[in-house]
């Protein structure tokens, strides 16, 4: 008689990592953090460093049909720095791994590298190793960053208070209404080649899609004031997965207000005109890679006036519950929808 079969789709992604990490045993004293954050928290010395890994394969994460080579070097490296700046410390290193297939040329290597070694340089990074191989199906680009910080001005998931303020920097939904127009065009363009696509009055929102900002600003914005967020994530799997993220493991529940979110012109427009909820695009829309993340009420004064953020709501009591209040007033229950990769 055979075993059951339990589909990873039963459980989801977060459900796998979980899954996972219950036979993971810690055994070193070095190692402060593993599982469960943005990245690994590890002891070196007078400071830490934080580690974290992302993958990004073709036909899932990007599509060569629409997506220029340097912007998908450009966009491997910054979602990862995107996860060191969630732990509120400062991206170092940085490997890079890639697989290719018999396709791809060293002209074409190179422009990948282009955008790699650009965004090195524009988040101050050193590209100090990797691994290369060959693939079967299509682009792999796997990238390590590795950062710093003291340990006392680190951010976890899990130090969100009551009564703190909930904060988000830039604005949300554009990357996936910017998906939504590039998907579009590209089924335009396969019904008919001689069809121009359509795409320079979507420049914003392609560009949120295409090649996306790490907010290190923000970090290093947030040191000069001496502002150490009680909790922190970056929104790459939707606003209210990344909350839900929070509450679970700060023990804690939130609310947040519809005439609070942040979403720029040309998303709200666009996602009008593609028959798209805008709020429900900023709540569940991924790879925005903003930060959200608490502080205590003590440091508003501090932010109160910061052109790029926003303070969407406050921290509750974990039996209070994750809720929305509507532009209408009314209170619902927040869904965190979010990116399903299985």
């Amino acid at each position: 008689m055979s075993e059951g079969r339990t589909e990873i789709s039963a459980i989801g992604e977060f459900g796998l990592i979980d899954h996972l990490n219950e036979n993971i045993i810690i055994k070193h004293s070095s190692t402060i953090k593993g599982i469960g954050d943005d990245a690994a928290v590890i002891e070196a010395g007078d400071h830490v460093k934080v580690v974290t890994t992302d993958l990004l394969l073709e036909g899932v994460h990007f599509d060569l049909s629409y997506a220029p080579l340097p912007h998908i070097g450009f966009k491997a490296v910054a979602v990862n720095v995107s996860d060191v700046a969630a732990m509120n410390a400062v991206p170092k290193q940085i490997t890079v791994s890639i697989a290719l297939s018999n396709r791809f040329s060293v002209e074409a290597v190179d422009a990948l590298y282009a955008g790699i070694n650009a965004a090195a340089e524009h988040y101050g990074v050193d590209v100090i190793g990797g691994d290369t191989t060959a693939s079967r199906s299509g682009l792999v680009i796997s990238v390590t960053a590795i950062g710093e910080s003291k340990r006392e001005l680190l951010s976890y998931r899990s130090g969100a208070k009551v009564n703190d303020i909930i904060c988000v920097t830039g604005d949300l939904g554009g990357a996936l209404v910017g998906l939504q127009i590039l998907e579009r065009e590209k089924q335009v363009y396969l019904a008919n080649p001689d069809m121009k696509p359509e795409l320079e009055k979507y420049g914003y929102v392609t560009g949120r899609q295409l090649r996306p900002e790490a907010r290190m600003d923000i970090i290093h914005e947030l040191r000069e004031l001496a502002i150490v967020p009680s909790s922190m994530i970056d929104v790459s799997d939707g606003l209210a997965s990344e909350l839900f993220h929070i509450c679970k493991a700060s023990n804690v529940g939130v609310t947040i207000y519809e005439d609070k979110l942040p979403i720029d012109k040309q998303t709200f427009d666009t996602a009008v005109a593609l028959n798209l909820d805008p709020i429900t695009c900023v709540l569940n829309g991924g790879e925005d890679y903003e930060l959200l993340f608490t502080i205590d009420q003590k440091d508003f004064g501090k932010l109160e006036k910061h052109p790029d953020i926003h303070f969407i709501g406050h921290v509750t009591k974990e039996e209070e519950g994750k809720y929305l209040v509507t532009k209408s007033g009314t209170a619902v229950q927040l869904k965190a929808q979010g990116w399903k990769h299985f």
